[in-house]
């Protein structure tokens, strides 16, 4: 059976014009021939690429059930559970590539819509076996333990590259204690690099975090962990403040004049909260949390209050609904007030502090209506609406049980799409008969020049390429939820891409 996988695998290779069976033109033609499978060909792997590091791929999108690897062809098969998950996979991956110890591999559709591979291989079994317990929140068997005892210790040592946000302490904590139970961390700073040593209570944990964890970001696309095994088995920490944190001893000193955690920050890791990036990841949950600890840190400033302040608006142009659906990218908006004195200016409520934090850290210091507008926390705990009876002009409008809410649907994959403002756009819910030269004519007609397109195979979705960051975020004002016939509503966000 594996030999006729390779063999059907090799024929689709041999089917493509000359020069095509490698990079990513070969991806491009061969995504577009295969039909969505819940089976994934995953290709041009480095050598030393491990089975784990293939699985990881996978994780973040829904349950690995097997996996093939061909270490002599540098390819791998993995299948998901669901053919959903192996298509939410496919999209993400097609303008987010995807890398396994920096080298850009490329994933398709395979052929085959399940992998049947010799049962016998009881490594392959156990990693397997590990994952599935990982995903699922359980411990795995006494015989998993020994297949991944490879490491021994209980502490990881963690990296933190491309920290464009701060991560804190108790970040880390909420990350890595869905592994297992958090005992002590202590956070340092070498060769410029943030770094931090976390020590479980089983080194069985550590292992499931490391196979789980390395090479995710907290944020998208930054503030990467890279986690190897420390050779300290055990951590000794003095004290309990920002830096260090021993949970099995509460009553440490803080130290060296260094402040403990205030209650209120703590209170932006409760495992309850709801965060805006989603349930997609094991870190998704600790990630808006990450945003609210940052904000304290950096500016101190006091509250936990949703409401931004936006200001050098260009009062002309500027309307609620631009605001509502510029700012309703990176949260839901409940409430958008022009200021009746001062209409350049504008307070905008979104749902909670990480999503006002998330807006804020992506839309401060873009340009909108062809003014740099300024994006800050507000002091404000709510929008208020006007009294009855008084004519505000239409200046304040509430939108809190608007359908255009982006991410009221836990695990919508609007929150896999969460990307600064780009010159790309990614366009979704395409009408089949809606043709390129439709979509490139809509948005030269929103007043701006389109640079590139490409459909995505199932030409339900699109990437448009605008030629400025201003162009686009005018274009997803005008044209997000716009009718296309048929009560079909464009979608329209920021992509990562370019084309």
């Amino acid at each position: 059976m594996i030999l006729y996988i390779c063999e059907k695998e090799e024929e689709l290779s041999a089917s493509l014009p000359d020069g095509a069976s490698n990079g990513s033109d070969s991806k491009k033609l061969r995504v577009e021939e295969a039909p969505p499978s819940r089976v994934l060909h995953i290709r041009k792997l480095p050598n030393e690429a491990s089975e784990t590091e293939v699985i990881a791929l996978g994780l973040p999108f829904g349950k690995v059930t097997n996996i093939l690897t061909l270490k002599g062809k540098n390819q791998a098969f993995l299948e998901m559970g669901t053919e959903e998950a192996a298509i939410t996979m496919i999209n993400y991956y097609t303008t987010v590539t995807p890398h396994i110890r920096n080298v850009p591999v490329f994933v398709q559709y395979s052929n085959h819509k399940e992998l049947k591979t010799d049962a016998g291989n009881q490594r392959t079994q156990a990693v397997l076996q590990a994952v599935s317990a990982v995903q699922s929140g359980g411990s795995p068997s006494s015989d998993v333990q020994e297949a991944l005892a490879a490491a021994s210790s209980p502490v990881l040592r963690i990296i933190i590259d491309n920290m464009f946000y701060p991560v804190t302490l108790d970040v880390l904590q909420q990350i890595f204690s869905k592994f297992g139970t958090v005992m002590k961390i202590i956070t340092f700073t070498k060769n410029n690099q943030f770094q931090a040593l976390l020590q479980f209570s089983d080194a069985i944990n550590a292992q499931q975090a490391k196979l789980a964890l390395d090479g995710q970001n907290i944020y998208n696309s930054c503030c990467t962990l890279r986690i190897d095994f420390s050779k300290l088995v055990n951590l000794n920490v003095k004290y309990n403040n920002d830096k260090s944190r021993d949970y099995t001893r509460p009553e440490l000193p803080a130290g060296d004049g260094q402040p403990s955690l205030e209650s209120s920050v703590a209170a932006a890791f409760s495992k309850d909260s709801n965060s805006l990036l989603g349930a997609l990841n094991p870190l998704s949950a600790a990630a808006a949390a990450a945003a609210a600890a940052g904000r304290v840190a950096l500016a101190g400033q006091a509250g936990s209050s949703g409401v931004l302040l936006v200001s050098n608006l260009n009062e002309e142009m500027v309307a609620p609904q631009s605001l509502f659906t510029l700012f309703g990218v990176y949260g839901d908006v409940q409430r958008v007030k022009i200021l009746y004195n001062k209409k350049d200016s504008a307070l905008i409520q979104m749902s909670d502090a990480n999503q006002a934090q998330l807006a804020m850290s992506h839309l401060n210091g873009q340009k909108m209506y062809g003014k740099i507008i300024r994006v800050t926390l507000s002091k404000h705990q709510t929008v208020a609406l006007p009294r009855d009876g008084l004519d505000d002009q239409g200046l304040t409008k509430d939108y809190a049980n608007s359908p255009l809410h982006r991410f009221k649907k836990p695990g919508s994959k609007n929150f896999q799409n969460i990307f600064p403002p780009s010159a790309t756009l990614h366009l979704s819910n395409v009408p089949q008969d809606v043709t390129e030269e439709d979509l490139r004519l809509l948005f030269s007609n929103a007043g701006g020049t389109v640079k590139a397109f490409k459909f995505f195979q199932d030409r339900k979705m699109a990437l448009i390429q605008m030629s400025t960051v201003e162009e686009a975020i005018q274009a997803l004002i005008d044209l997000h939820n716009y009718n296309m016939g048929g009560n079909q509503h464009l979608r329209v966000s920021f992509s990562k891409s370019t084309i």
